[in-house]
C-alpha cells in the first residue's frame, strides 16, 4: 500500500473528496473497531487528539481509567473502494495511548511492535506470509447468515461448479485496490471454501493486512449476497478453514533461514527458530487457536489436520513444514493457527517463541518425513511427537505455566484473556449441543 505523508493525507482528502475517515483498532480478541470522523475533523485526529471509552471495548481498561486517545498510523492510509466516489471513506489503522502520552499496554497491536523491536535488536526483520481459508455461505430470506450452500466445487474448480468464483474475484480486485499485492485466489476442498492468498511483508503490516483483508472479503461477499465467514469449522461435515502462516528472518536483507552450505539448505538459525516454536507451541495455540471452534478443526481424527508436534519438509502431516528448494525463499510454515486468533498477538507470540529459540540454541529434533497419522503411539511417543492441546480449556492451561508467552503478553491481557477465554470454554462446557439431545435424549 502506499504510504503518504501527513500534508499529503490532508491535500488527497481535500482533492479527492474524502468525506469520512474510520479511525480503526483492533481490541483483544481481534475484533476490528473503529471511530468514523468527518473530514472536518482530520487535523484533530492526525494531531492525535481523539479520544474514546476504553471502558467500552472488551479488555482494555477499567471505568475509572478508561481515556484513551487514537493516534493514527499514517502509512495505513488507504480509501475503501466499494464506497462511493464522491463522499468517499478512508480509514486509518491506529495506536493507543493514554492521556500522559504512553502506550497502552492492552493495545494487542504494541504487543506485536514490541517484540519486532526485540527483534530488530538483534539486526532480524521479521517477515510473515499468511494463507487464510473462508467460506462463503448462502443468506437467508433476512439477509441473515447460515451455513448453507448448493454448490459442490472442490480443489481447483471453476465456474459453473464454483459459483462463488464472481465474488471471489470480485474480493482480489478491491484488495488490489487497497494496494495488496494477491498472489493467488483458488476454490478450496469443501464445497464453498475459499483462498485468497497475498503477499508477505513485515509483521506489523502483515497483520495489519490480515485485518483489512478480513473486513474487505466480509464486505463484498454481502455485496453479493452471501456470507463470508472465517470461523475454523462451521460444518462437521465440511473441511476447517485455517490460516497457515510462513515466517522468515532477514539480516541486512539476507534470507538467514537458507544456509547454501547446509545438506538440507536449512540454516542452524532456522532451526532453533522451529525449536523455539515447538517448545512454546502449546502455549501458542491459546492464541493461534483462540476459540472453542477451533479444536474441532484440530481433531487428530481428521487426516492432514496439523495437530502433530513434528516438523518436516514434504510430510504434510507435520505441525511445521519447510517447502523444499526455496533457497533464498525460505519459509517456515506453521500449519495450527485459524483466522479467528487476533493476528497481532498471535506474530508477537510466534515471533517470541522464534527468537527464544535462536537465543537458547533450541534443537528441534530430526525432520519428520513419514505419514504422523499412520504411525503408532508407540512410534510417536518413540520418536517426541506429542498432541497439540486437544481444546481450548488445555491450551489456556498451558499458557497459564508458559512464563515467556506470558511476559510477551504482559500482565493485564494475560490476566483478561485468561479469564475471559476460561468463562467461554465453561460456558461451551456447560450448553447442551444438538448432537447430544439427538444422541442421548431417547436412550436414556
Amino acid at each position: 500500500m502506499e504510504a503518504y505523508t501527513r500534508d499529503e493525507i490532508i491535500r488527497y482528502v481535500e482533492e479527492e473528496d474524502v468525506e469520512f475517515i474510520r479511525l480503526q483498532f483492533t481490541d483483544m480478541f481481534g475484533t476490528m473497531k473503529n471511530m468514523a470522523i468527518t473530514k472536518n475533523q482530520l487535523m484533530k485526529a492526525i494531531d492525535n487528539k481523539c479520544l474514546f471509552d476504553g471502558s467500552l471495548i472488551d479488555g482494555f481498561a477499567r471505568i475509572e481509567e478508561s481515556d484513551m486517545y487514537l493516534y493514527p498510523d499514517l502509512s495505513t492510509f488507504v480509501t475503501f473502494p466499494w464506497r462511493p466516489q464522491t463522499g468517499k471513506v478512508a480509514r486509518f489503522i491506529c495506536d493507543i495511548y493514554r492521556p500522559d502520552g504512553k502506550r497502552f499496554e492492552g493495545d494487542p497491536r504494541y504487543t506485536l511492535q514490541k517484540v519486532e523491536k526485540e527483534a530488530e535488536k538483534l539486526g532480524f526483520t521479521f517477515e510473515v506470509g499468511p494463507e487464510c481459508e473462508f467460506y462463503l455461505f448462502n443468506t437467508d430470506e433476512n439477509g441473515n447468515p447460515t451455513t448453507e450452500t448448493s454448490e459442490r466445487a472442490g480443489y481447483f474448480d471453476l465456474a459453473p461448479l464454483d459459483t462463488g468464483e464472481n465474488a471471489r474475484r470480485d474480493m482480489v480486485m478491491t484488495l488490489e485496490d487497497m494496494g495488496f499485492e494477491i498472489l493467488s485466489s483458488e476454490h478450496e476442498k469443501s464445497p464453498a471454501q475459499h483462498e485468497i492468498d497475498f503477499m508477505f511483508d513485515r509483521g506489523i503490516k502483515t497483520a495489519d493486512n490480515i485485518q483489512t483483508f478480513k473486513f474487505a472479503v466480509k464486505t463484498i461477499a454481502k455485496r453479493h449476497g452471501l456470507h463470508a465467514t472465517f470461523m475454523p469449522k462451521p460444518r462437521t461435515d465440511f473441511n476447517g478453514s485455517g490460516m497457515h502462516l510462513n515466517f522468515s528472518l532477514k539480516k541486512d536483507g539476507e534470507n538467514i533461514f537458507y544456509s547454501k552450505g547446509s545438506e538440507d539448505g536449512l540454516s542452524d538459525i532456522a532451526k532453533y527458530f522451529i525449536g523455539g516454536l515447538m517448545e512454546h507451541v502449546d502455549a501458542l495455540t491459546a492464541l493461534t487457536d483462540p476459540t472453542v471452534n477451533s479444536y474441532k478443526r484440530l481433531n487428530p481424527g481428521q487426516d492432514k489436520v496439523p495437530v502433530y508436534t513434528a516438523w518436516s519438509f514434504t510430510n504434510r502431516t507435520a505441525l511445521i513444514r519447510v517447502p523444499s528448494n526455496m533457497k533464498e525463499h525460505t519459509r517456515l510454515d506453521l500449519r495450527s493457527p485459524d483466522s479467528s486468533a487476533n493476528p497481532y498477538l498471535a506474530l508477537a507470540v510466534c515471533l517470541a517463541a522464534g527468537l527464544d529459540g535462536i537465543k537458547k540454541h533450541t534443537d528441534p529434533g530430526k525432520p519428520v518425513e513419514t505419514n504422523i497419522f499412520k504411525m503408532s503411539q508407540a512410534e510417536r511417543e518413540a520418536g517426541g511427537i506429542r498432541l497439540l492441546p486437544g481444546s481450548l480449556g488445555e491450551a489456556i492451561d498451558a499458557l497459564e505455566k508458559d512464563e515467556l508467552i506470558k511476559e510477551v503478553l504482559g500482565p493485564d491481557i494475560t490476566s483478561k484473556y485468561t479469564d475471559a477465554k476460561r468463562a467461554e470454554y465453561q460456558a461451551y462446557r456447560a450448553h447442551v449441543s444438538g448432537w447430544e439431545v439427538d444422541e442421548y435424549l431417547y436412550k436414556i
